[in-house]
């Protein structure tokens, strides 16, 4: 009898664009390497970063003999949940005092807009998923697995490396009522740059004149800019001004939890019985996932966050990584120039946060992989955090032979 391949037709998926790039990065024996495709956070070493407050909670809860590894409910630990939300949407927000925010501890940021993915699927069905364009790779797969049809608006604009916020309000003015708009919260992924407030009133107006859905994606509170207050700027104008939206939360990035898989899933509600209603079915979305969230970032996050002494450890250091991104790109911008690289760089230090859009083109990034060992996506985005004070003049070297001898688009 022929012996069956049962799983023989199953092709060789291809690389994830992002973690790829990390798997190559690691195989290269090159000396002078460079990893700038990294979404997590590196010292001035290139070394990962366990926040101090972190360590100290991780030893309170240790200590604890109180604590089990018993299941958490599928909507999470209500402590997190809690001090989760406040942090967002800040201390005396209304719709918290009214009980109007159903709140559902996820599996950091991918895990909590999957989860809002298939809620807004099973339980809006909106006519479609706008995403901006660029955006985080995993957005587009995330709602389109979900069976969402997903469109994109305009964002980025190559000329003057910024915002095209004609071209967007455009697009949403012409999106079909209950529409979803998926907007970053800050620190915009890839390009680095943000709206500015007069632009979020306009986004706004277009949103609530059109009777849209937004859908914010936080991912770097406080990382941005080093300010928690500042960075939730668009989230509570929305939420304070009435809307009814949708918010995942990650503490991947700013409590450095990346291994932890630390997250929530926000939806502010008209009211409290609809926000009840609201947190049964997005439970009912998590039983068929993963029935409940994992314990020990949530424990983690909680003792930080309900201490005023390991939050403000916890402030001091997180802007302190802030200031280091901002400093790295001055210092890349200094040897830019330095180098007198053809074009204007000061896009640079005016984007926020981890990222970097460079404006390279796709051969030009090829010419940094290849020739400089530089890890990077190949639409140009560069992670901040991967460029220290030892490599930044190779990385601006790399970046002037790449510019000099690959082709413009």
């Amino acid at each position: 009898m022929e012996d069956l391949n049962v799983f023989g037709h199953i092709k060789l998926a291809p690389p994830d664009p992002i973690l790829g790039t990390a798997e190559a990065f690691k195989k290269d024996t090159h000396a002078d390497k460079v990893n700038l495709g990294v979404g997590a956070y590196r010292t001035d070493e290139a070394k990962p970063y366990i926040f101090k407050a972190v360590k100290e909670a991780e030893k309170r809860i240790l200590a604890d003999p109180t604590l089990n590894k018993e299941y958490l409910p599928m909507r999470g630990l209500d402590s997190f949940n809690s001090l989760a939300r406040e942090l967002l949407l800040g201390k005396g927000c209304a719709a918290i005092a009214e009980n109007r925010v159903a709140t559902i501890q996820c599996i950091s940021g991918t895990g909590s807009l999957r989860v809002g993915a298939e809620f807004l699927k099973v339980n809006v069905n909106p006519p479609a998923v706008y995403v901006s364009s660029p955006t985080w790779g995993n957005h587009l797969t995330i709602f389109k697995k979900a069976g969402c049809i997903v469109r994109e608006y305009p964002y980025w604009k190559p000329e003057t490396r910024g915002i095209d916020i004609e071209g967007m309000l455009n697009t949403l003015s012409s999106a079909p009522i209950g529409a979803v708009i998926l907007l970053h919260v800050c620190a915009h992924n890839p390009t680095g740059v943000d709206p500015t407030p007069q632009q979020w009133d306009q986004i706004q107006n277009v949103i609530t004149q059109k009777r849209l859905i937004p859908y914010f994606d936080s991912a770097y509170q406080g990382f941005a800019s080093g300010d928690l207050e500042r960075d939730a700027y668009v989230v509570r104008k929305f939420v304070n001004e009435g809307s009814q939206c949708l918010v995942s939360q990650s503490f991947a990035k700013n409590m450095g939890l990346y291994g932890e898989r630390i997250g929530a899933l926000h939806i502010i509600c008209r009211n409290k019985v609809t926000a009840e209603h609201v947190l049964s079915q997005a439970e009912i979305v998590v039983r068929q996932m993963y029935s409940n969230p994992p314990l020990h970032g949530a424990l983690i996050a909680s003792v930080i966050l309900a201490d005023p002494a390991l939050t403000q450890s916890w402030k001091v250091e997180l802007k302190a990584i802030s200031e280091r991104i901002i400093q790295m790109r001055v210092r890349l911008l200094e040897e830019l120039i330095k180098l007198k690289v053809p074009g204007d760089w000061t896009h640079i230090t005016s984007q926020i946060g981890m990222f970097s859009y460079t404006g390279l083109t796709s051969q030009q990034c090829e010419n940094m992989i290849n020739k400089w060992h530089c890890y990077m996506l190949k639409n140009g985005r560069i992670s901040m955090s991967g460029i220290n004070t030892k490599n930044v003049a190779y990385v601006a070297r790399a970046i002037k032979h790449s510019v000099d001898h690959s082709p413009k688009l």
